[in-house]
């Protein structure tokens, strides 16, 4: 007889554990550095070989894919930066900055934000809890060996975030996650009913490339959505953040939006934001520092806002 409880069987106490456990907090959006309507965030997971190694994937196919975002991808995106004169994040695997060095150490060089992005890009959700922190810990001290600058935040790889979690975050000094939906603007997370002064800087499948242009060969996974009609749908997530007076994040990959057809998107967008004279273009580190002075106010547990 199996003893299973399903999830219609969970009394209100299990549920809300499991809700409560990470939860969004209040709010953080306050008024932008110089009279800004809103703010820019664009970040690149510069995931290159480390997607098909964490699978054990070794043969040179799946590698190449890899190689071409630090080999094409990294370079293409450095320089429609320069030329825009905008900064952003790099969300780096550790096995990636080992890889390449000299890529990791050009982001820093060139006034961008390296932040931890995992080990080897590796599923955390399947980790135990001593083993995640590990890699963790193992992330941190080789980007900051590599590029000389210790990461303030972190993006999980996938997205994915373990029971475990937000303790590592915790225990390791980071200010800061990426990784989170619950809001279109930065937040306090709170653990198990308390706030924990770690900010949330947002992100979404609709502002990633990802989920457009993304090919599987053996999976069902085709890029069906052609790059303008993603550009024209950021842009329409870009007005609508600066008609709020919001927050604009951007999640970005060197060996996906790095192809010619696709750095159209990125151009095109960059060029089309830079038409506007009140944006406050900034990486992650920048945009948590600033929401950060929100977190002494009190907290409206009506709205989620901050008094």
């Amino acid at each position: 007889m199996s003893t299973t409880i399903e999830p219609w069987q969970w009394d209100e106490a299990t549920w809300r554990g499991h809700v409560d456990r990470v939860r969004a907090g209040r709010r953080l959006a306050p008024p932008w550095p110089g009279g800004a309507k809103v703010a820019v965030a664009l970040s690149f997971d510069s995931d290159h070989e480390t997607i098909p190694l964490r699978e054990g994937e070794t043969r040179p196919g799946k590698l190449s894919q890899g190689q071409y975002g630090s080999r094409v991808g990294a370079p293409r995106i450095l320089a429609a930066l320069e030329r825009h004169g905008v900064p952003a994040t790099f969300f780096m695997p550790a096995v990636s900055a080992l890889l390449h060095p000299g890529e990791a150490r050009a982001y820093v060089a060139a006034g961008h934000e390296i932040a931890a992005h995992g080990w080897i890009h590796e599923r955390n959700m399947l980790l135990t809890p001593d083993d995640e922190r590990t890699l963790a810990i193992r992330a941190l001290d080789t980007l900051e060996d590599v590029t000389g600058v210790r990461p303030v935040g972190v993006r999980t790889p996938s997205w994915d975030f373990s029971d475990s979690t937000l303790e590592i975050i915790r225990e390791t000094g980071l200010i800061y996650d990426s990784s989170l939906m619950a809001d279109d603007e930065c937040y306090e997370l709170v653990a198990d009913g308390e706030p924990t002064g770690i900010v949330e800087l947002p992100v979404e499948w609709i502002r990633d490339d990802a989920p457009y242009f993304m090919m599987e060969r053996y999976a069902s996974l085709r890029p069906y959505t052609p790059p303008r009609d993603v550009l024209r749908l950021w842009c329409d997530e870009f007005d609508a953040a600066r008609a709020q007076g919001g927050l604009f994040q951007l999640t970005m990959h060197p060996h996906i939006i790095g192809h010619r057809s696709r750095m159209v998107v990125l151009t095109e967008l960059l060029s089309y934001i830079g038409t506007f004279d009140d944006v406050w273009f900034a990486t992650h580190a920048q945009i948590v520092e600033h929401v950060r002075t929100a977190l002494a106010g009190p907290l409206d547990t009506e709205n989620g806002t901050g008094a």
